[in-house]
């Protein structure tokens, strides 16, 4: 047996497989993605195909094929990426509630976001950011303008992260300026102590004072404190820049032109499956003056002339043929590219589609979830860099008025509300049930009830209420049975 395995042994010998080198050329860079799915953002048709017959990409694609002469077809566009896009920033806008600071920076801070319409400023950046992918707010002072700092979102296609071990040591901002028919490009590099601002004319740098619009800026600023007054925004990673965030557009474009392609030949085949009639030409209608028969009209009176039949017995009558359209196939079609859209993003109950008409509100609330995943990632990452921007403003603003700097990072809140949660009455059952077998306090019972809705004073007033309606001693805690039995112990 041994010589029978060392035999075998002998025999086999594996090679291990060869390295394969695999090249792969990308269609688009980072910024012409982003361009890319601005555009589908915007949602106009000629755009769309405009912009896939200069792509490089593949010609079968319904917004890059070119249709044959004589046989084209009405393109439509469903605008459905704006709507995902549009519905997701007001559903995260609409829950977040008022931004707590630190009281003695309550005042300057009002200030401020009415200044800069903040609310406005973060429904914009979450809407670029889902769009574009990322993009960082931008922290400046114009006195001319305003006495407080002025804070602005540049979505991710004008800005440029430097990294360092996976730190990001500095945000650089791309604006585009135009003069006397010339492009100019401002480069502003925000470090952490520093803002270097440098003009170019194609690859040339030239002097800020060029244009009118950089004349009033410096060349390099520096200012105390080891903080940036940039802070990158993201919501999702992305799998082809290192780094950088995937807008919600990346991985849905094909589907977009499916559904933009089932939806047009849905109604091309409407445009055709017009109902036509054949009319004998001795039926035709004349004119009552001169007796010529009259042109159809495409709107109320088309028909199609027939040679009149002469043979003997024949009925002249008009015919009207209507014909067939699968809708079912269409409907079919038209919902399963719908799915493949929305899948892994948003609900279609959330974009108000219901295509079974049967879900009751409990199925409906079901279906949420899928909303609440991407809803939840967008509001774990604003409740992240909202204090951070919040700070860097009140460090920026200490800084240029030479005021003490206080880092209140810790200290700043942003509260957002529920969403999709179960109706009120079902919440009054539940607890009420939980009350009733004593496996819930007042106190808890109104924080589940009213979550955020109402503030710490009013449950504490209300839970003092409650407790003397129901006749608890000394409007408090409820006695125990031990605490009832030292109280009489005691008095006897």
């Amino acid at each position: 047996m041994d010589k029978i395995r060392n035999g075998i042994y002998s025999f086999l010998r594996i090679q291990p497989a060869q390295p394969h080198t695999i090249y792969i050329n990308e269609r688009l860079d980072r910024v012409s993605n982003a361009i890319k799915n601005r555009i589908w953002y915007r949602g106009d048709s000629d755009e769309l195909a405009e912009m896939y017959r200069q792509l490089d990409s593949d010609r079968s694609k319904f917004w890059a094929a070119v249709p044959t002469t004589g046989m084209e077809i009405r393109k439509l566009h469903t605008g459905l990426p704006a709507i995902i896009v549009n519905r997701l920033a007001d559903i995260v806008m609409t829950d977040m509630n008022d931004i707590k600071v630190p009281p003695a920076w309550q005042d300057v801070w009002e200030k401020i976001a009415e200044e800069n319409s903040f609310s406005d400023l973060i429904k914009e950046a979450v809407t670029e950011t889902l769009t574009v992918g990322d993009g960082a707010f931008k922290i400046s002072f114009d006195t001319s303008i305003s006495a407080f700092p002025i804070v602005e979102f540049v979505p991710g296609d004008a800005v440029e992260l430097e990294r360092q071990r996976g730190r990001i040591r500095a945000v650089r901002f791309k604006t585009v300026y135009t003069h006397e028919g010339r492009h100019y490009s401002l480069i502003e590099t925000y470090g952490h102590g520093f803002i270097e601002s440098v003009l170019y004319r194609g690859e040339q740098e030239v002097p800020l004072t060029a244009i009118p619009q950089t004349a009033k800026l410096a060349r390099r600023v520096e200012y105390g404190g080891d903080f940036c007054m940039a802070v990158p925004l993201q919501f999702f990673p992305s799998a082809k820049w290192k780094a950088r965030g995937k807008s919600v557009f990346d991985d849905k474009c094909d589907a977009f032109d499916a559904l933009d392609e089932c939806w047009s030949q849905w109604l091309d085949a409407l445009r055709k499956g017009r109902t036509k009639e054949y009319i004998p030409e001795n039926m035709l209608p004349k004119n009552p003056r001169t007796g010529k028969i009259l042109q159809p009209n495409p709107f109320d009176n088309a028909y199609i002339q027939c040679a009149a039949n002469m043979a003997e017995g024949a009925n002249q009558r008009i015919e009207t043929v209507q014909p067939g359209i699968p809708v079912e196939s269409y409907l079919g079609t038209y919902i399963t590219a719908l799915d493949l859209c929305l899948q892994g993003l948003i609900s279609p109950s959330t974009l108000g589609i219901d295509t079974k008409k049967l879900d009751n509100a409990e199925a409906q609330r079901e279906k949420e979830k899928t909303t609440l995943y991407t809803r939840g990632a967008i509001i774990d990452a604003l409740q992240t860099v909202i204090p951070k921007v919040i700070n860097v403003i009140g460090k920026a603003y200490d800084t240029f008025y030479q005021r003490p700097v206080c880092d209140m990072a810790d200290k700043v809140e942003v509260p957002f509300g529920e969403y999709a949660n179960p109706s009120f009455e079902s919440q009054v059952e539940t607890c009420g049930k939980a009350r009733q077998f004593g496996l819930m306090s007042v106190e808890t019972m109104l924080d589940e009830l009213h979550g955020d809705t109402r503030t710490a004073e009013w449950k504490a007033q209300e839970a003092a209420r409650i407790k003397a309606e129901q006749g608890l001693i000394g409007m408090g805690d409820e006695p125990s049975l031990g605490q009832e039995l030292g109280g009489l112990i005691g008095s006897i």
